[in-house]
């Protein structure tokens, strides 16, 4: 099971690569059209907020409760009440989804109020971040739309990654880059406001992401007409653990959000900079984290219909050694290499040095959390794929709590950096809480030889950072050098990164075969 879940990961981080390059290129296009600015800021903004509810209605939530329902319904063998089963759920979700649009699209002052509140609040008072909250109540029109494209999207990609179809859902995000790409070159110039461009790049992309995954579905034969399905049993099922679900699989959201908030009333570039810097934690997470969480979470939920509870053990024991594998050194490379990494991105146009230097600090923060985000992506599975929603949701709400305490300490002393620490504290947290829980309950707890293989990644890491640093130019020796000797110069700094740490696994002791071992 460890190779064919292998092989599913990779199928599925070669995907998500793509998407996660092309979202680097977009993220520089962005950068260079509007640098960290109040556009930007507003930009940012308008596209959490649906993003946000998109990982509870499409990836996050929904996903967790509808897959493991899914499954249990697919291994029943009847294919009329699989395919009724997801006709009542699309005609319910999109439903729902559509009211939400529709009060998001006509409300969006009141969001843009409640989750801009340093902005309203200068509105209110005439200042001069007034215009900000303006631009995001417009903007917010534009982009909330998206979630109910994206929802659909996301069922059926849930559809498509249980049948074992993991790379049309992996590849669809690549077309939402595509989108805002080519608005912000070809619309964004002719607009008096750039950022409006980039809001109906996030729009289109919307769209055209739905319109792609339709053939793929339709090919499975598996859909019908949408139907109200409120009261079906297996839909009320979906909507009972979703419910719950909303806070567990959603906690780092929310506390994005919380920082948005607080970062309305930071100085005009704070919310730029943690978004810049998040965008490369999202790298490793997506490539990593996400993709395995992808794979797994069917897996298990397989394991747990067929009550198979030493394979389930092996298979969240293979994940988590995967997490720790490829989350450990990338965390300590993004520290390490935060500003090289980010000026080499995104340092030009309208983005400067001094842009990359304070988002460097904000992302060795959020790096520092790294394996703690990736190791919730995979816990959390261990509950849902058993269909328990209510102990991942305690735990996030504890971790939420926790991180909106960690914002009032840090954010005064450290400002938008301190929001990024308390952060990656609180998904720690919640990482240390859903292990502890598994482990007391007898589902899933770290053997020895697990152990002694973390130890080895950990040793192996340290090696690696202390070459990265004796590599590392100082700052007015980077800066010194012209894009292309920074771009070399990272190349040498990474690509001697990863050839010290393979010499260094390798001479620790570490094999292929340390994935394949399952619990005694």
């Amino acid at each position: 099971m460890s190779v064919k879940l292998l092989k599913s990961g990779l199928i599925v981080s070669f995907m998500t690569l793509v998407s996660r390059v092309l979202g680097l290129v977009r993220d520089m296009v962005v950068a260079n059209l509007m640098g960290a600015g109040a556009a930007a800021d507003v930009f940012f903004f308008a596209n959490k907020i649906p993003n946000f509810l998109r990982r509870l209605f499409a990836e996050g939530a929904f996903a967790q409760a509808f897959v493991p329902v899914l499954s249990e319904v697919h291994a029943q063998g009847d294919q009329q009440k699989l395919k009724l089963f997801l006709a009542r759920t699309a005609g319910t979700l999109g439903t729902l989804v559509l009211v939400v649009t529709l009060f998001g699209v006509i409300g969006s002052p009141v969001l843009a109020a409640l989750f801009g509140t340093g902005w309203f609040l200068d509105y209110w008072q005439g200042g001069e971040n007034g215009a900000k909250f303006e631009l995001a109540a417009l903007m917010l029109k534009i982009t909330f739309p998206y979630l109910f494209f994206i929802t659909l999207t996301g069922l059926a990609g849930a559809i498509l990654n249980t049948l074992n179809k993991f790379a049309v859902a992996a590849f669809t995000p690549v077309l939402l880059n595509v989108c805002i790409i080519a608005c912000a070159l070809y619309l964004s110039p002719q607009l008096d406001e750039p950022a409006i461009g980039l809001a109906w790049g996030v729009f289109f992309g919307g769209v055209v992401q739905l319109a792609f995954q339709l053939p793929f579905l339709l090919r499975t034969g598996l859909v019908s007409r949408p139907k109200w399905g409120w009261q079906d049993p297996n839909v009320t099922k979906v909507r009972k653990l979703m419910i719950p679900a909303l806070f567990g699989v959603s906690v780092s959201q929310i506390n994005l959000l919380l920082d948005t908030l607080i970062a309305s009333f930071l100085v005009t570039g704070s919310i730029s900079w943690l978004y810049y810097s998040d965008r490369l934690l999202e790298f490793p997470l997506g490539l990593f984290g996400i993709a395995i969480a992808t794979v797994i979470l069917p897996t298990l939920s397989r394991n747990h219909v067929s009550a198979d509870s030493h394979q389930f053990k092996a298979n969240m024991d293979w994940a988590v050694r995967m997490v720790c594998l490829l989350g450990i050194p990338a965390a300590a490379g993004l520290i390490v290499l935060a500003e090289p990494l980010l000026s080499v991105l995104f340092v030009r146009g309208e983005f400067d040095a001094s842009d990359a230097r304070m988002a460097s600090y904000s992302l060795m923060a959020y790096g520092s959390g790294l394996l703690s985000f990736m190791l919730v992506k995979v816990l959390a599975p261990g509950f849902f794929s058993r269909q328990d929603t209510k102990t991942p949701v305690r735990y996030g709400i504890w971790a939420m709590a926790a991180n909106m305490l960690f914002n009032i300490i840090l954010a005064i002393p450290f400002g938008y950096v301190g929001l990024a620490i308390a952060t990656a504290m609180s998904a720690s947290l919640n990482a240390g809480l859903l292990y502890q829980k598994l482990h007391r309950s007898g589902v899933y707890q770290m053997e020895t030889d697990t152990l002694w293989f973390l130890l080895k990644v950990l040793s192996a890491t340290l090696g690696m950072v202390a070459l990265l640093i004796w590599l590392k130019p100082d700052v007015n020796t980077w800066y010194g050098l012209s894009v292309s000797g920074q771009i070399g110069q990272l190349v040498i700094m990474i690509g001697g990164g990863v050839v010290c740490l393979l010499v260094l696994a390798v001479l620790l002791g570490l094999r292929p075969a340390d994935l394949n071992k399952s619990p005694r």
